[in-house]
């Protein structure tokens, strides 16, 4: 959530800002902060208050003392405890107000992020080229049943669509896939493994900013009240939720495979054929801990460890720099990286790379201290998918199908695949 503080001392700044996201954001910025100012005139008041009737409790007690009569002087003390707790009510009211408001409230996208729509989101840079045919390229769906690899209607028989059944080789090359991802990023670029739990409690989905807002997103157990992860993002950053760290400890990376879950609420009838737009996938994240000021320097080297997987497998992509209106509730910059599907003839999001600056870390009271006298400060938080499993294996079906039907592999999945090609006698 956004620093109040930072509201206080700089409205016009902050309405500004995200205002580019929302027309309506200002004015609750503006409701917040005229319930932040009652707040604190009731709590000098209360404080004045109570410091009248410990003054009086002492003349209570001297005249009792002395033998004489302090009825009037009881009756003012009743009187300065009534409304001293009816100041307290407000007070709990304004500070439940508040902290509802703020969970709602986007973050601040950073000054070089585009203004606008999804349309003003800025290509950045493209790497490859896109495959060459001498043959109609086919989707992936179509590659994928008649190799016998991709199974939907079963998936669908057993969940409902968005469940797809992967079979056979198409099981064995996510799966290769899942461990290519994590011995780079364990081996080559820092991260320390983690295997987290794939159920969360509310708590951990409001520190990174799922809830309250997006609640109709996600898959609930209201039973044990907990949610299924639509990321490995949420259990991750919650690994230090509540906690102070050392900076000799920062950055801190973390990489952790799991499936996710989306209901996708409101995505009904678009782009839902094959692997384009599932409610169940897997996943390998990544997630970073960081000193702010190096916060824009490390959401450049994680999409650069992103885009690396890309290119040892041979995909044409792209980086897209997303417009404030396309930017996630918790993000303040975000990079995506889409890869080019010739079977759809699409840009498929494969991964997307986001500083939360100290967003999520407010909400989660993820902080850290410089030295032993220094006061502590909020952590920063990135992420980003390194890689997301259905639409890479759409694009590397779409652009290294054969024209007898078969797919050959790049060389880098040989060794975790167990074959050069994928072929129907498989």
């Amino acid at each position: 959530m956004l620093d109040i503080r930072w509201l206080r001392a700089e409205p016009d700044v902050v309405k500004a800002a995200l205002e580019k996201r929302d027309s309506a954001l200002p004015q609750a910025v503006e409701e917040i902060l005229v319930r932040d100012e009652a707040r604190r005139e009731a709590i000098g008041e209360a404080n004045e208050l109570k410091a009248q009737r410990n003054t009086v409790s002492k003349q209570i007690g001297e005249l009792k003392r002395a033998g004489e009569d302090a009825s009037d002087i009881i009756d003012q003390t009743r009187t300065l405890g009534e409304r001293i707790s009816e100041l307290d009510g407000l007070i709990r009211e304004a500070d439940a107000f508040i902290r509802r408001s703020l969970l709602l409230i986007p973050n601040a996208p950073l000054e070089r992020v585009p203004n606008g729509s999804e349309d003003d989101n800025e290509v950045l840079s493209t790497w490859g080229t896109p495959a060459a045919f001498d043959f109609e390229p086919r989707a992936h769906w179509t590659i994928g049943e008649e190799l016998g690899i991709l199974d939907m209607p079963r998936g669908s028989k057993i969940s409902g669509s968005g469940f797809p059944v992967l079979v056979g080789p198409g099981a064995r090359l996510q799966r290769g896939l899942i461990n290519f991802f994590l011995d780079v990023h364990t081996t080559e670029h820092g991260y320390t493994e983690v295997r987290v739990p794939y159920l969360v409690n509310p708590e951990s989905l409001t520190a990174t900013g799922q809830l309250p807002k997006f609640s109709e997103e996600s898959y609930a157990l209201e039973r044990d009240d907990l949610w299924l992860i639509p990321t490995a993002e949420v259990p991750v950053t919650n690994l230090h939720r509540d906690e102070l760290l050392n900076a000799e400890h920062l950055p801190t990376r973390y990489t952790a495979y799991s499936p996710c879950f989306r209901r996708e609420a409101g995505a009904a009838g678009k782009d839902t054929r094959g692997l384009l737009r599932v409610h169940q996938f897997d996943k390998v994240e990544l997630v970073r801990y960081e000193m702010p000021e190096r916060s824009l320097d490390a959401l450049e080297e994680l999409t650069r460890e992103a885009e690396t997987l890309l290119e040892r497998l041979g995909l044409h992509y792209r980086r897209v720099l997303l417009a404030t209106g396309d930017l996630g509730q918790s993000g303040a910059m975000t990079y995506d990286l889409e890869v080019w599907a010739p079977g759809v003839e699409q840009w498929l999001e494969v991964s997307s790379c986001t500083t939360f600056t100290d967003y999520q870390a407010r909400r989660a009271n993820i902080r850290f201290r410089r030295a032993q006298a220094e006061k502590p400060e909020y952590v920063h938080t990135l992420n980003g998918s390194g890689l997301a499993l259905p639409r890479v294996i759409a694009a590397l079906l779409e652009t290294y199908q054969d024209a007898d039907g078969s797919v050959s592999l790049p060389e880098v999945l040989h060794p975790y695949v167990g074959a050069e090609r994928l072929t129907v006698s498989q």
